[in-house]
């Protein structure tokens, strides 16, 4: 019996532990989750804005490439070098996924869960023969789809908006959108599923960005920052003036 209650004792001590642990990881990733705000291609100190005001930190140490550099840190030469006025990165924890929508919005000090959003590369799978890769940003093999986490994606609405813009010279049966492979997103985008990032993309896929996003306010929104662990605030302004997207009303 006094061997069962020390093995209880002893388990009940390593999940309060287990939960300590679990709390300053979460507090590291607040003190030192991502770069502070950048303002006008400038690491900006004390730098604030709507929806993430004070939660702008140092930066967090990666694991570099092979060429010294991560996948921050060319991003944000990226961003800079196109003009972008405000962005910022943060470091999540590895459960994120794991975690609520309202949770994932307080590690990223974002306005609300209607600004978390995600980048999905879909494919044409009706595409002809001759349609191969992403030159066509009208008439696509791929494209990425950026939509919120909390609204569903209508790819029959892709569908007609792709129509639409060859303004009837392909027929519809051309076009029928499905969730592009995993490999093949991975080929095409350069980055992992929970990373795929419009940003800095291996292949220059043309975006689709629901409308339902460039309605949101504050207008600075979050999505993925190029690794898992890795996501990226930008000001709803920047991205439309750097990616160029076509905006569109794609939601169920």
């Amino acid at each position: 019996m006094v061997e069962a209650d020390q093995l209880s004792s002893a388990g009940a001590l390593e999940k309060r532990q287990l939960r300590i642990l679990d709390r300053i990881a979460d507090l590291e990733v607040r003190l030192s989750g991502g770069h502070k705000l950048v303002s006008n291609g400038d690491l900006a100190d004390g730098a604030t804005r709507d929806g993430c005001a004070e939660n702008g930190h140092l930066q967090c140490v990666k694991k570099g490439s092979s060429h010294g550099e991560t996948v921050e840190q060319r991003l944000s030469k990226i961003l800079q070098a196109a003009g972008a006025t405000e962005f910022i990165f943060r470091t999540v924890p590895s459960n994120y996924y794991e975690r609520t929508y309202e949770e994932r919005r307080d590690l990223l000090g974002a306005a609300s869960v209607d600004h978390l959003c995600k980048s999905i590369v879909m494919v044409n799978t009706q595409a002809h023969e001759s349609v191969k890769d992403c030159s066509d940003r009208k008439n696509s093999k791929y494209y990425v789809v950026v939509v919120q986490y909390t609204a569903r994606l209508n790819a029959e609405k892709v569908k007609a908006f792709v129509h639409s813009l060859n303004e009837g010279k392909i027929p519809k049966k051309r076009f029928n959108f499905r969730l592009a492979p995993e490999e093949e997103s991975n080929r095409l985008s350069g980055f992992e599923h929970n990373a795929v990032t419009p940003i800095g993309m291996r292949e220059d896929i043309p975006v689709i960005l629901s409308d339902a996003i460039v309605k949101l306010s504050p207008r600075f929104f979050w999505l993925g920052g190029g690794e898992v662990d890795l996501k990226l605030g930008i000001k709803t302004d920047d991205f439309l003036n750097i990616v160029k997207p076509f905006v569109t009303d794609c939601l169920c």
